[in-house]
């Protein structure tokens, strides 16, 4: 707790209101209704009280049930006014962003005033009994309270009978449904497994209280009290649980763990994000205005009164926790306008969202999987794989493919042997996960059921196989998914593998391919002039899925169109002699110039097979004029961009600067006879579901690659590696569209 903290709760009788974690209200008898005991209040005689209830909370202030259209002020225990608004139509007002201290919710005409009440940060942490005390659902559709008194909903799922317990417990922590209790497709997986599972919506979602915003710092303190709550239940084996889910629910389990919950054991978070802003929003600084939007959007939209359908349904079946809930939801901040008005990055507003800033605080055991192509959060997700310094296991699955290949037969048996190891504490048996992929497999890939591994630990008692798997390699690098050696072209299985200490891959050499003379690459290419290509958003189309289908379906079919001539800059290899394999990020290294001040640069990698045909293998972006590199965290193969407003560069028309252009980390096989292709162009028709709002309106762009401005491209190759003989068939390649000549 800071001292700022401590010395407030230890001065007032008003922290005996907060400590019992309820609403502080009219009808509070512990809460003195004098003014504030200070030389500028004294002299004021004391206000009526409000008839409204007022929860202080972690930096904010809610009132609700107030009169709609009130004018209200926080006042702070100095009298100065620390935020003011008008309730709502539904009587509701919430102040964000408050220091640490005493307040008071003040009428603005005067008529009446709250009483003190006291605004904490998260180093407020409840005692134990707060947790213990709280019975939840055994199991079944329920509530948890939170330190601010905000009740979240929840559904617990049994393996079995209750008295069969106590369990092996997972949690999944989003603000998608997962505590609707007409859906339980997700839990049945883990029940399957053995496990309790406890859904739970996030404030200002589906039927919880409180107020939706972007990974707010209460939306993290909440995953703290749900977890801590959680495992107090006697159902719950060694009171402690893991966090699971894929996507949203992969990524809260970032926040929630680096608020380092007790009672927390372990965390899987599947296809994430390591920068909110910067990976996916705004990659290379620019808008993302496919899936990330699109997908703000949707949260807005379902975090509205009664945004979820169930949650309507659960009200007007007689939930009244569920329709209360709903009362601070038209104090939601809009969205998609604080995207707007963050054109640039801004510590103060992306730092507190970005993981790769706090995963070092992640203190439990943790195991990370996700896909180079995925088309929804993109794939840069190994870029933080470094910074957690603080837990004492960490396990990566990178694979390539899309958004559910961490979900998938090929990476799942190494997730189900994590939870066996670290939740539930047992020898590992795969024979239910067999039982997951024969319902998986097909809902979600459109393919067979492959063959699950077999039991690898069976006849160990539980410490000769968790010795075994904290001694293998840390990082499993999957290559060519869709393509495995029997199964169905697209089947979600990889075709090899590759083990590894660390990321960055300890083994990995720099290879650096030169841009040359009349679309030449290579180590010794001679640079002596430059080739010009006109950016044209509309050449190729927004996004390389046509919309047929299910992207993940395994016979998918691509739309991935060659950009009309003049519209693209290329750049091929020879045939490789070796084979090469590239594992890591990557530095597209441009000399540009522009006929414009500005102008937006995608930089593809593709390779073109022996028979002429090209596979897609990975991308990467930048705004020219956010060039600007952090020297002190960019290497060779990895340039790094603040894109902050002060970096902002614009070009001087046709001078040519130096751009590096960071490619989204990737692994990929290059075999002998193979060539690799570096296309520059203008963003767009290279990504599943991203679309981007670009500055190009069909200016000349140059690419120099003479003695002066040496182009190039450096890339991450990993030496030495047992790569199967022969390409994988054209299309087969999971995320990775595959084209004729």
């Amino acid at each position: 707790m800071s001292h700022t903290a401590r010395r407030i709760f230890a001065s007032t009788a008003a922290f005996a209101t907060v400590i019992s974690l309820v609403a502080c209200s009219s009808d509070s008898d512990s809460t003195s209704t004098e003014a504030p005991t200070t030389e500028s209040a004294t002299t004021l005689a004391p206000l009526p009280l409000a008839t409204y209830t007022v929860r202080p909370g972690a930096h904010q202030i809610a009132v609700i049930d107030a009169e709609p259209s009130t004018d209200l002020q926080i006042q702070a225990q100095d009298g100065t006014v620390a935020a003011e608004g008008t309730t709502d139509e539904q009587g509701s007002y919430l102040a964000r962003n408050l220091e640490v201290g005493l307040y008071k919710v003040v009428n603005a005409d005067m008529s009446a005033a709250s009483a003190e009440v006291v605004v904490y940060d998260a180093t407020f942490i409840p005692d134990q009994s707060f947790y213990s005390d709280q019975e939840l659902p055994a199991p079944g559709f329920g509530y948890l309270t939170t330190r601010d008194g905000t009740t979240l909903s929840i559904n617990v799922m049994f393996p079995g009978k209750v008295e069969d317990g106590p369990y092996p417990t997972v949690v999944e922590y989003s603000g998608y449904a997962p505590s609707n209790p007409n859906d339980t497709t997700f839990g049945q997986l883990f029940t399957t497994l053995g496990y309790a599972y406890v859904a739970v919506n996030m404030r200002g979602t589906g039927c919880s209280g409180g107020s939706f915003g972007y990974f707010e710092e209460s939306q993290s303190l909440d995953g703290y009290d749900a977890i801590e709550a959680i495992a107090a239940q006697p159902w719950v084996l060694d009171n402690e649980v893991g966090m699971v889910g894929i996507s949203y629910p992969g990524i809260s389990q970032l926040f929630v763990a680096a608020t380092q919950p007790p009672s927390l054991a372990a965390i899987t978070p599947l296809s994430v994000i390591d920068d909110s802003a910067r990976s996916t929003l705004r990659p290379g600084g620019i808008l993302n205005t496919g899936f990330a939007v699109k997908w703000t959007k949707e949260r807005m939209d379902s975090a509205a009164v009664y945004g979820q359908g169930w949650s309507k349904e659960m009200a007007d079946s007689g939930d009244t926790i569920c329709a209360d809930n709903q009362k601070l939801r038209l104090q939601n901040p809009d969205l998609i306008s604080e995207i707007n008005n963050n054109v640039f990055y801004a510590p103060e507003v992306g730092d507190p969202i970005n993981p790769s800033m706090f995963v070092d605080k992640i203190n439990v055991p943790v195991f990370l999987a996700g896909a180079s192509q995925d088309e929804q959060t993109g794939g840069h997700f190994p870029a933080f794989i470094d910074k957690f310094t603080g837990t004492p296991h960490m396990y990566t699955t990178l694979v390539n493919g899309l958004h559910t290949e961490s979900l998938g037969p090929a990476v799942f048996p190494r997730y189900a042997e994590f939870l066996s190891l670290y939740v539930a504490k047992k020898v590992p048996d795969l024979s239910a996960a067999y039982v997951i992929a024969m319902v998986l497999t097909p809902s979600i890939f459109k393919v067979a059921t492959p063959i699950v591994q077999e039991n690898r630990f069976a006849g160990m008692t539980f410490e000769e196989a968790l010795e075994i798997f904290e001694s293998e390699p840390s990082v499993r690098i999957l290559f060519e998914e869709g393509a495995a050696d029997g199964q169905t072209p697209g089947t979600p299985l990889n075709r090899w593998r590759a083990d590894f200490s660390a990321w960055p891959i300890p083994e990995a050499q720099t290879l650096r391919y030169n841009l040359g003379d009349n679309g030449t690459l290579g180590t010794d290419v001679a640079q002596t002039s430059s080739t010009k290509y006109t950016a044209d958003p509309s050449a190729t189309p927004e996004t390389f899925f046509g919309g047929e289908g299910s992207i993940w379906d395994a016979n998918i079919q691509w739309n991935w169109v060659r950009n009309p001539e003049g519209t693209a800059a290329v750049f091929t290899t020879a045939a490789l002699t070796t084979d090469t394999v590239i594992i890591g990020p990557g530095s597209a290294d441009l000399w540009v110039s522009s006929e414009a001040t500005d102008t937006d640069l995608e930089v593809t990698i593709s390779e073109i097979r022996p028979d002429g045909s090209e596979t897609y293998v990975q991308s990467g972006w930048l705004r020219a004029s956010l060039r600007a590199l952090n020297e002190s965290t960019s290497t060779e193969l990895r340039p790094v961009h603040d894109y902050f407003k002060s970096d902002m560069q614009l070009l001087t028309p046709n001078e040519p600067v130096l751009a590096r252009v960071e490619m989204f980390p990737v692994a990929h096989p290059f075999r002998a006879g193979s060539k690799i292709r570096i296309t520059i162009d203008t963003p767009g028709g290279n990504r599943g579901e991203w679309k981007f709002a670009t500055l190009n309106a069909g200016e000349k762009v140059t690419i120099w690659h003479d003695a002066e401005h040496p182009s190039s491209i450096a890339l991450s190759v990993v030496p030495n590696l047992d790569v199967p003989a022969g390409v994988a068939a054209c299309g087969s390649l999971r995320g990775q569209p595959c084209r004729q000549k």
